[in-house]
């Protein structure tokens, strides 16, 4: 089975722990000692249903307040598809948590209150998705039992959504979905008090949405993370290098690239789990095996010389901010990580800020502080091997660490 990453966004008591408690439930993964907890923190707070958001919301903040505030990752199978959901805040002072639980996801499912409609948090959330390259996107227009499971409420948030998302290029795939994430309806099975909805449930969406073009099987990309010597009489002339693959696909006989020396050579072997395998494709771990002896390292990267990636020191890049303690400034010296490599890189300009709201440039202010958005330019002590984000998000995907803190400041995608 393949694996579905997705997120969940939308503002403050939208009911995303919920959607994912009730998707849960209904679907049969949770267990009787969960279920039962659940149930006596219900009680305790004087609830009047079970809070299924309290299978998401561990934290005792969390619980007190019935918010969320960290990212809380969840795992989930059904016969068709294997799930990984990172449920995130709705709070805007949390914008930083969203970007990290949607940096990795195929899917975001992002909430709105039928009663309030697309609002400031719903153009903030979709942003960001389209930001992250997030291609596939649900909107789940929740708590349709308060309007009485209205057609024309629905039809109107539709068409509201639409307008602001026309201007958003990244997301490709909208799919609309009216729910009642409190009672269940068209979560896991379709309800019959909506039967002028005439698509699928959300679990159904989710298990069947095709995400195989999302990978780049084209631009092969594999950051070295380890070379392999394992000194034994068994294996005594072994060199390999481990990693990820981040892209394309990886076959002994291809002929390859060694970034940043230049040089060529081939795949002698591709080892998975201590055997020889056929083929490497994302997001696979492996060990290759070369035919000639190159110097190679932690922080290099072999690709395929039909396409190569591009080595530079000036990135031109949109950051999101992570840091309460101190703002951005141009000349301010940092530690840029890529894929496996680490470099020493300085701010030497700030282009604009992004109102998320309304998509407006903000060039009057450049000072970034937590949770802003925009774009810089970067200049890095030695060339760093990178794609565009728009073309490969695992080479085109950067943070910025403090040297003196170590504090992860800000998450970068190259323009």
């Amino acid at each position: 089975m393949d694996l579905l990453r997705f997120t969940t966004a939308g503002s403050v008591d939208d009911g995303k722990s919920t959607l994912i408690g009730r998707l849960l439930y209904d679907s049969k993964n949770t267990f009787e000692d969960q279920m039962a907890a659940v149930e006596a923190s219900s009680k305790k707070r004087g609830d009047d249903n079970v809070n299924l958001a309290l299978l998401t919301d561990g934290l005792r903040a969390e619980r007190e307040q019935g918010i969320t505030i960290d990212v809380a990752y969840r795992y989930f199978a059904t016969p068709r598809r294997k799930f990984i959901i990172a449920d995130t805040p709705g709070h805007i002072q949390y914008t930083r948590n969203m970007v990290t639980g949607a940096s990795t996801a195929n899917l975001a499912i992002i909430l709105i209150d039928a009663r309030l409609g697309v609002i400031e948090q719903t153009c903030r959330h979709a942003f960001i998705a389209s930001l992250l390259r997030i291609q596939h996107v649900v909107i789940a227009i929740n708590k349709m039992d308060l309007v009485d499971y209205d057609e024309e409420t629905y039809d109107k948030i539709v068409e509201q959504f639409k307008q602001f998302s026309s201007r958003l290029r990244n997301i490709v795939d909208v799919t609309f979905i009216p729910i009642s994430a409190l009672h269940g309806d068209n979560v896991v099975d379709k309800s019959d008090k909506m039967s002028w909805y005439q698509g699928p449930s959300l679990l159904y969406h989710l298990e069947t949405v095709y995400i195989g073009s999302d990978h780049n099987h084209v631009d092969a990309r594999f950051p070295v993370q380890w070379v392999i010597r394992p000194h034994s009489n068994e294996h005594h002339d072994f060199r390999g290098y481990a990693g990820r693959v981040a892209s394309g696909v990886f076959k002994p006989g291809d002929e390859v690239v060694v970034q940043p020396s230049g040089f060529t050579t081939r795949i002698k072997a591709v080892y998975a789990d201590e055997k020889e395998i056929e083929e490497a494709f994302s997001p696979m771990s492996v060990a290759i095996r070369l035919e000639d002896e190159i110097d190679i390292s932690r922080g290099d990267l072999i690709a395929k010389p039909n396409n190569p990636p591009e080595a530079t020191q000036d990135i031109e890049a949109m950051i999101c901010w992570f840091s309460a303690d101190t703002p951005l400034t141009v000349r301010g010296k940092y530690v840029l990580r890529h894929t496996t490599n680490e470099v020493k890189a300085v701010i030497r300009d700030v282009k604009h800020k992004v109102n998320i709201n309304n998509l407006h440039k903000i060039e009057d202010d450049l000072t970034f502080e937590l949770n802003d958005i925009g774009r810089i330019s970067l200049r890095t002590s030695k060339p760093v091997i990178v794609d565009p984000y728009q073309n490969n998000r695992s080479t085109g995907s950067f943070i910025l660490v403090d040297e003196q803190t170590n504090q992860t400041v800000a998450a970068g995608m190259i323009i």
